[in-house]
């Protein structure tokens, strides 16, 4: 018990969830499919086409338009044969990272995997949710700096509820220009695995067919996760999927492993 009176307009809309859950998107009423359901004449979807769209993909957008200032510290005292190794790890905000990475390595990956958040509802991740406020301001806003101007890990994050009104659009707001960046690194025979599971497989495919072209799909592999299964609706899920995409439908993954000089990126 809150102590707070019954919410009118929550009330309501959950009625009509309940009677048409084909006209409420993320908490909110879809006027045109509504008309259409319940049989009004002469209705007529804008846009009428297959096409990707949520909350927020125009700022989405800005966010991938954005140039940034930032650089790599190398840091020797915390790595490992740091003159002599092959390997580099990078810490770091990977929307930034992915940017950094443009200008010296455009074209030149092999292979790229990445293990991004679920989207559960408990998953903490920085999605674009205001472009009113200069960049000082939502540093400040999102966590506090250190002594030589970088951002602190602590406030960086926030939780996407699947209580929020844009619970997907905060995801694909996330996703998209990583993805579409991520792209822009492979190489013309590169391809890319994506770990994901039921939250937003079918968000994710919709996204990398736009992105990637849905002509490079090559394959979504199903991994099983746990052996024992777990309780999920009283169905024993056992299982996740890697969806894997090229950047030329001609690619032959078999080459993959028989190249000696390729660039391998890992993101979690």
């Amino acid at each position: 018990m809150t102590g707070e009176s019954l919410n009118i307009i929550q009330d309501q809309l959950e009625k009509l969830r309940q009677l048409f859950p084909e006209t409420v998107i993320e908490g909110k009423i879809d006027w045109e499919k509504l008309q259409a359901i319940i049989g009004k004449e002469n209705i007529e979807f804008r846009n009428e086409r297959y096409v990707l769209n949520w909350a927020g993909k125009s700022d989405a957008f800005k966010v991938l338009q954005q140039s940034t200032t930032a650089t790599l510290k190398p840091a020797p005292e915390e790595s490992i044969n740091f003159d002599t190794t092959e390997n580099v790890f990078i810490e770091g905000e990977n929307l930034e990272v992915l940017k950094v990475l443009q200008k010296a390595y455009y074209g030149k990956i092999k292979c790229i995997i990445i293990d991004p958040p679920y989207n559960t509802g408990n998953d903490s991740f920085i999605y674009p949710d205001s472009f009113k406020e200069s960049k000082e301001d939502y540093q400040k806003r999102i966590g506090e700096k250190d002594e030589e101007g970088y951002l602190l890990k602590e406030g960086m994050f926030r939780r996407n509820s699947k209580d929020s009104g844009h619970y997907h659009s905060n995801w694909l707001s996330m996703m998209y220009p990583r993805l579409f960046l991520a792209k822009d690194l492979l190489r013309d025979d590169g391809v890319i695995f994506i770990h994901i599971d039921d939250n937003e497989v079918h968000n994710l495919r919709m996204v990398m067919d736009e992105i990637f072209g849905e002509e490079n799909f090559f394959a979504q592999v199903i991994v099983r996760s746990i052996s024992r299964g777990q309780t999920y609706k009283q169905i024993a899920k056992t299982h996740e999927y890697i969806l894997v995409y090229t950047k030329n439908f001609e690619t032959d993954l078999n080459e993959l492993e028989k190249d000696e000089n390729k660039y391998c990126i890992a993101n979690a």
